[in-house]
């Protein structure tokens, strides 16, 4: 019996990459699987896999950064399984420029699909699962966001993508603080693996070994047992964290936090704060370098 039997878990994005692996995981895990894309034919070949192998999925192909959209995703879902227990929120783009030559659409369409499209489908499930806990049902529900190490460190050529990122980050911390009452946990990935958003920059460093025989580091389905956990009832006790995954690494991320500190009493005078923040950055840990740096 796997650790995801009686478990309907919604994944977006799931046609192709870290989505296609986390729908094929989760069914062979037992759950049930909302299989969306706005790709039609990529989810519906998903769909056949799973359920030649035994699973069980369906797809829900409507466009996630619209509540009309979303709505029906949730609906589909409900309709083939009886109810939904988790969202993994995986589906996104990338438009990469540097800052100086991004264009209003780069930007747009960027926070769209991963902050907007994080916002919807999640909106109307907590509702749902809200409700069900305030009538007295017991619920055991799960969020699983997608972050990036562009969202926690930066990016050169990414401040759309990382902005989306890090907002998703802090959009996980908020969701785990005010839902825990009700049963939900959030939780948010950092994976690192090799994808169609990530061929174009990082292809020779993520390509698959030529050895047959040696560790795929950057195979997609190495994040996928992680995903499956969270999604499990198993995790139960885990929310309000980022994880970062890579090859067989995982690590919690930590975030900001107060660090340093001088208090006068009183307001500076702002000649008098030179020698004070050098003696703060002598002191503040060095942070990670953005990426590309």
């Amino acid at each position: 019996m796997g650790i995801c039997e009686n478990r309907s878990i919604i994944v977006t994005g799931a046609g192709a990459g870290l989505g296609r692996a986390y729908a094929h995981a989760l069914a062979a895990e037992g759950a049930s699987v909302v299989v969306n894309d706005i790709r039609r034919d990529a989810a519906e070949a998903v769909v056949a896999e799973i359920t030649q192998a035994g699973g069980k999925a369906i797809v829900a192909g409507d466009d996630i950064t619209s509540m009309d959209g979303a709505e029906r995703i949730v609906a589909a879902g409900i309709r083939a399984f009886g109810d939904i227990h988790g969202i993994v929120n995986n589906a996104g783009i990338v438009r990469d420029r540097m800052f100086v030559s991004m264009t209003e659409e780069d930007w747009d369409q960027v926070i769209k699909v991963h902050l907007k499209g994080h916002f919807c489908i999640t909106r109307i499930l907590v509702q749902r699962w809200r409700d069900q806990a305030k009538a007295g049902q017991r619920v055991d529900a799960r969020i699983i966001n997608t972050s990036s190490g562009a969202g926690l460190q930066g990016s050169v050529g990414q401040s759309n993508y990382a902005a989306a990122k890090a907002g998703i980050a802090a959009l996980t911390l908020v969701q785990a603080a005010e839902l825990r009452r009700y049963g939900i946990t959030a939780n948010a990935l950092a994976p690192a693996a090799r994808t169609g958003m990530t061929e174009p920059v990082f292809g020779a460093l993520m390509k698959k070994p030529d050895d047959p025989n040696a560790f795929d580091h950057y195979a997609p389905e190495n994040v996928a047992p992680l995903v499956v956990w969270l999604c499990s009832p198993l995790s139960a006790h885990v929310t309000g964290h980022v994880f970062e995954v890579e090859g067989g690494k995982v690590s919690i991320a930590t975030g900001w936090r107060t660090g340093p500190m001088r208090d006068k009493k009183a307001r500076w005078a702002p000649a008098e704060l030179t020698p004070v923040i050098d003696e703060l950055l002598r002191e503040a840990p060095v942070p990670q370098k953005v990426y590309g740096t």
